[in-house]
């Protein structure tokens, strides 16, 4: 007899686009037939942390991030003992939970497993950065032995009290779940229920499982698994028609009316759906910053990213001159608004929740899901392409910045002039926080080219461990990473894992001598960090194993050599190619940024 279990497939852009990632890279669960003897478990194999590791699978994970301890290495083993899970051990805990971080980003769905507290705390910062970016990791910690819960004794590992919930009360504010499993009977009830949570709210969950269980058969374990599936969320008809309603009568009568995309598109399983609306209307199209790589930048109508004061050139005058914008899953924080800078008025503004829709601060329609009202809208609205029309009009080419002088210091805005020329479709970009933000902002992403970076929480020294994941759920792409001096010297050594793992990244360390995007806001000689021989570090960490290549440039000839170098003869190589820069080299926007962020963090105290 054939048997139901849960399987998941990524949602495919049906525009065939990369450049615009799937519908959300989370994934869709549905119930497949698969025959039984391919799902039979065997008593040997009927432990709580085979079960663990089977849904695992299911859920879309191939490869976790560990840190061992001896709380988890019992559950190690049984992860382990999962034919399809991949184990993957890092140097330390942050860079798990960065690592789990990017591998959601490209794959949906992203796992990360940690030891008791010591562990479990040294995660947390990346679990809130997932938190914050809306990416579901689940973040699995060996816990205490079930014995001693509710008893008067002291671990090791803790803070020195009998009270074990310490962990677990950090964990509550950055998941949307939290499942301690110290007991058999409804292991497979918390364990189900915490991953379905992760993949409904598209955020991080907490599962715990003590350190005596993971090895233990129970009968819950021994039958064939029960199907695995997340009812889908629908729309309520007469809050989709109405919201629609409202949208049309407002949007048909402006004159030049434009669309934005939000880093919330992901989130909604909305990309295709936006594009859609952009082919339908005839608006120009742009994305905020933290949207970039969402949406097709080949499309005809795509203008840039709207960044205020920092945007790519012309597209702010023609979003800010608008009489109506459509804003798909925004974000306006201080960062995204360029220091509650931009020029929008809120009664001009349809603003497109997830699961909401706001038109022109006024009414708020409810229960109505981005996808469906924006394929709705689509259907009926007018076409307009007047605001892309003034976009061509004043469109102006940009320069390309002087060629360097044989043997003349190279400039960040010359280096990012070859970066250009590698991206394409076999390509993926990491810009870690920093001016790296700005600059690789301003590439123009080939058909194809995934983009990734942290905006909203804006850790720096993200980039290392994500670039880990992201490589490793991608093995086809070659990732391409920009990382800061500063924000390096943080997580370096997971450089380790990617060569442990084969991975064939090629790495930009930017070493321009310290923390230059601080440097920008508020300057002081906290901002000056010790200079690292880093490809000498580098080279230590390869230590003649795994394949590895490195070089340092000075000059534009050498960072062409270097790049033809990485692409052709190293292809088969972790590529790190540290580029000495000038302290204050930055791109443009960064100093106009920089500006307007310091004035936004010095305003003075509100009058009592």
């Amino acid at each position: 007899m054939d048997t139901k279990i849960g399987s998941i497939d990524e949602c495919k852009p049906t525009n065939g686009d990369v450049g615009s990632p799937p519908n959300s890279t989370v994934k869709t669960i549905h119930d497949s037939v698969v025959p039984s003897s391919a799902i039979s478990v065997n008593s040997c194999d009927a432990t709580l942390g085979r079960h663990l590791a089977r849904r695992l699978v299911q859920s879309g994970v191939t490869d976790i991030f560990s840190v061992p301890g001896d709380f988890n290495l019992t559950l190690l083993d049984h992860l382990m003992a999962e034919p399809e899970l991949n184990l993957i051990g890092c140097c330390n805990e942050l860079n798990a939970g960065y690592a789990a971080d990017g591998y959601a980003r490209s794959r949906g769905v992203g796992a990360c497993v940690v030891t008791f507290t010591v562990g479990g705390l040294s995660v947390l910062n990346a679990i809130a950065g997932a938190y914050s970016e809306n990416l579901p990791v689940i973040c699995i910690v060996g816990g205490p032995n079930s014995n001693d819960y509710g008893t008067n004794r002291i671990l090791h590992h803790t803070i020195g009290l009998p009270d074990f919930s310490q962990e677990l009360r950090c964990f509550q504010t950055v998941t949307c779940y939290q499942a301690v499993v110290n007991n058999l009977e409804d292991a497979h009830e918390q364990i189900d229920k915490a991953i379905s949570t992760a993949l409904k709210e598209s955020k991080p969950v907490y599962i715990s499982v003590s350190c005596n269980l993971a090895a233990t058969p129970h009968h819950t374990f021994t039958r064939d698994p029960v199907p695995f599936s997340l009812a889908p969320r629908l729309s309520n008809t007469m809050g989709l028609e109405a919201a629609v309603e409202a949208t049309l009568e407002f949007l048909n009568k402006a004159v030049k009316p434009v669309m934005v995309g939000g880093p919330k598109l992901r989130v909604a399983k909305a990309c295709d759906a936006f594009v859609e609306l952009a082919d339908a209307s005839g608006y120009a199209m742009a994305v905020m910053p933290s949207a970039k790589g969402f949406v097709p930048e080949h499309h005809p109508h795509f203008i840039g990213t709207y960044w205020g004061a920092v945007s790519t050139p012309f597209c702010s005058e023609i979003v800010e001159s608008a009489d109506a914008y459509v804003f798909a899953g925004p974000i306006f924080n201080d960062y995204s608004s360029v220091g509650y800078s931009l020029l929008l008025k809120k009664e001009k503004a349809i603003v497109v929740h997830p699961d909401r829709v706001t038109v022109a601060n006024g009414p708020t329609f409810g229960c109505v899901l981005m996808s469906d009202f924006f394929r709705e809208l689509a259907k009926r609205v007018k076409r307009n392409e007047t605001a892309y029309e003034n976009y061509h009009r004043i469109f102006v080419p940009e320069g390309k910045p002087l060629k360097c002088k044989p043997r003349e210091p190279l400039r960040v805005n010359t280096m990012f002039q070859h970066i250009q020329k590698m991206l394409s479709s076999d390509t993926a970009v990491i810009a870690e926080t920093g001016d790296s933000w700005f600059n690789c902002q301003k590439l123009k992403l080939p058909k194809g080219c995934g983009y990734e970076f942290q905006m909203q929480y804006g850790s720096i020294g993200w980039s290392v461990g994500a670039t880990l994941g992201y490589a490793q759920a991608v093995p086809e792409k070659r990732v391409l990473a920009f990382i800061g001096d500063g924000s390096f010297q943080v997580t370096v050594q997971d450089i380790s894992t990617m060569l442990r793992n084969g991975q064939k990244t090629i790495i930009f360390l930017i070493n321009n001598g310290g923390y230059t995007i601080e440097v920008e806001i508020h300057d002081g000689p906290y901002n000056v960090i010790k200079n690292w021989n880093y490809t000498g570090l580098v080279d230590a960490i390869h230590n003649g194993e795994g394949n590895c290549w490195t070089a340092k440039v000075r000059y534009e000839e050498e960072l062409v050599e270097a790049i033809k170098t990485a692409t052709t003869e190293k292809t088969d190589c972790l590529c790190f190619i540290e580029v000495i820069l000038h302290k204050d080299d930055t791109s443009k926007e960064l100093l106009e940024w920089g500006s307007r962020v310091s004035a936004a963090n010095s305003r003075p105290p509100n009058p009592q």
